[in-house]
């Protein structure tokens, strides 16, 4: 009984600390650095398609050689030709800017989607650490159940053994031990599976390794620094971009074009044609596409467009409603926690009593370890049901992050 005291006191002592003390921790630490480096790769891709993709309107510089050996009147002729050659798009009826910002749009748009993922592997390692500082809870409350079904149990023999009782409550006392013997197994099991998975994913131990303690977050600021939210938000601007980037596709486009020529013939039938030449040549070009579907393609564009709107509001609409059912399962666990810290006073004041009477003979030793069990027990409760708040909350801070968390 000593030894579950000090182990509560510190369980509650830890969680004290990590409140204070590490609060503001990054949430990424809890998972491994191969995992960290591996979106640290993917962010740094997102960077290399954001800058290919921005400087995608300029048009690459064209290197053309060649050379050639021919006999078609019996001698041997040789001919050599190289150009270099620039068509340079430099107005494209707002296209060009247009190209800029949906190369911007859709660097955000990765990032907020690495982020997500990479929120998601964190939630998981906290919620399994979570999980597996409750099972020890639980384990400590099982071997408390055991204890007391097993005073119950010696209880029942006396009284069998006596007359008192007939041998159905002897053997509905037997299986009842058995019961929550096999429920500990079970848990125990449980908890070497979370283990497991928690070692896969996590650098951390997991026994000395502290849970993080959750604030509340109000709804505004769950909507403002949302993942899922930004991502549908950088989605619209992404098919916004779209939509303007169509349309330029079929307004005036203007260009500049150059080039320089080289060509070196030896050999040939005329021998006007044999020698070396070298020319250049510049100029402006304007062209405007005229297709049948241009009011199709553009029509398609704004209708993306308009659906990436409506998909932001039915996402507001979601998160809204998961974050009052979070509120409301928090709630009710809230409302737990108190009815075992009722429940705990109660034992506690029947356990003075009951230790009173024990010392005036009329309360045996079972009466007394019974009734301390149970104190410990709702204890327990109560530190099991800080944990499930935690576990609710943690399905907000996976999709919600900002430079504290």
């Amino acid at each position: 009984m000593k030894v579950l005291n000090i182990s509560v006191a510190l369980f509650l002592a830890c969680s004290t600390l990590l409140s204070a003390a590490e609060k503001n921790e990054k949430l990424e630490e809890y998972i491994s650095q191969n995992k960290k480096e591996q979106f640290s790769y993917d962010y740094q891709k997102n960077e290399a398609e954001s800058s290919k993709l921005r400087d995608s309107w300029i048009a690459p510089l064209n290197l053309q050689y060649s050379y050639t050996v021919s006999n078609p009147y019996s001698a041997e002729q040789t001919s050599q030709n190289a150009a270099i050659k620039l068509d340079q798009p430099i107005f494209q009826s707002g296209g060009i800017y247009y190209a800029i910002k949906f190369a911007e749009v859709s660097h955000l748009y990765a990032n907020y989607s690495v982020d997500a993922a990479k929120r998601k592997l964190v939630k998981d390692a906290i919620s399994l650490l979570m999980q597996i500082k409750q099972l020890k809870l639980k384990i400590d409350k099982q071997n408390l159940q055991i204890k007391n079904a097993e005073i119950n149990l010696e209880l029942k023999k006396e009284q069998y053994l006596s007359g008192q009782l007939d041998s159905g409550f002897l053997d509905n006392a037997i299986i009842e031990r058995n019961s929550v013997i096999q429920a500990l197994y079970d848990i125990e099991t449980t908890k070497e599976r979370l283990i497991s998975k928690f070692q896969a994913i996590s650098d951390s131990s997991y026994e000395s390794a502290q849970i993080p303690h959750l604030e509340v977050l109000d709804k505004e600021s769950f909507l403002e620094y949302n993942i899922l939210l930004n991502i549908s938000k950088s989605d619209r601007e992404k098919y916004r971009y779209t939509k303007n980037m169509t349309i330029a596709k079929y307004l005036p486009k203007v260009s500049i074009t150059g080039g320089y020529n080289w060509s070196k013939s030896e050999k040939q039938l005329f021998s006007a044609s044999d020698g070396e030449r070298d020319y250049y040549d510049y100029g402006v070009k304007a062209s405007m596409p005229l297709s049948i579907n241009t009011f199709r393609d553009v029509e398609s564009a704004k209708i993306d467009f308009l659906k990436s709107k409506l998909v932001i509001e039915d996402k507001k609409r979601e998160l809204n409603a998961l974050f009052e059912q979070v509120m409301q399962n928090i709630d009710n666990f809230d409302k737990k926690r108190v009815l075992s810290i009722e429940n705990r006073d109660l034992y506690e004041k029947l356990l003075v009593d009951t230790k009173n009477l024990f010392t005036a003979g009329y309360k045996t030793k079972y009466d007394v370890d019974l009734l301390e069990n149970s104190v410990e027990i709702q204890k327990l409760d109560v530190m099991i049901f800080d944990i499930d708040r935690q576990l609710e909350l943690l399905t907000l801070y996976e999709m919600y992050i900002n430079d504290k968390y």
